[in-house]
């Protein structure tokens, strides 16, 4: 089976450095630094549709400063690798074993992943991998699509994970099997109302899933 990873909030422990990144960010733009809550439910978006969502009313050379200063925040918090979920690296390696695929579905851009892989080691683990900046934002199911055709694997055998309703709306949309994480950004209840096949506690659980058990 295929699986499909969301990153940030999945994979890898990242909200508050998001949270801290932006709130920098928007501060040195003279926008308003928003409460971690309403940073979080944005998390999983591309970032220029994660700004819209967050600033509607600015105009369009504010978000671009917003963009261009957020990567500065990022890259200069990126002194140390964020950490993995427990179990992550455990998990991957017992899916793969299993004779399972992997692949990443992120709302990061290219150069972010790319860093996390070079941080984590991680890169070879996920052959195929979709960016926001390199396709349509979640929840639109266009990254999925393209990662079915790069693989050849139909809808049937491929399961999405993600902890955002956004990861589970953009499986739904295509009929693709979901699986919700209840420790990242979104609530157990908003991943509930995407009607998921299965919410886990812990990355471990994926395991438990009967489609991946060997």
């Amino acid at each position: 089976m295929l699986v499909i990873l969301d990153w940030d909030g999945t994979v890898c422990n990242s909200e508050a450095r998001i949270i801290s990144c932006m709130q920098r960010a928007s501060d040195r733009v003279g926008l308003p630094v928003l409460e971690p809550a309403a940073i979080g439910n944005i998390i999983g978006l591309g970032l220029p549709e994660a700004i819209a969502e967050l600033f509607p009313e600015s105009h369009s050379e504010q978000r671009q400063r917003l963009r261009d200063f957020y990567a500065e925040e990022w890259i200069a918090a990126a002194k140390e690798p964020l950490p993995l979920f427990d179990g992550v690296l455990a998990t991957l390696d017992t899916l793969l074993c299993a004779g399972h695929q992997l692949a990443v579905a992120t709302g990061k851009s290219r150069r972010g992943l790319n860093r996390e892989f070079a941080d984590h080691g991680l890169g070879h683990l996920f052959p195929v991998s979709r960016c926001a900046d390199e396709t349509a934002s979640k929840p639109n199911p266009l990254m999925l699509r393209e990662i079915l055709a790069e693989t050849g694997v139909d809808v049937s055998e491929a399961v999405m994970v993600g902890d955002t309703e956004y990861d589970l709306r953009m499986a739904s949309a295509i009929n693709m099997a979901a699986v919700g994480v209840s420790y990242g950004v979104h609530s157990r209840e908003r991943l509930i109302d995407c009607r998921p096949h299965r919410i886990i506690d812990h990355f471990t659980e994926l395991l438990q899933w009967s489609p991946l058990v060997a």
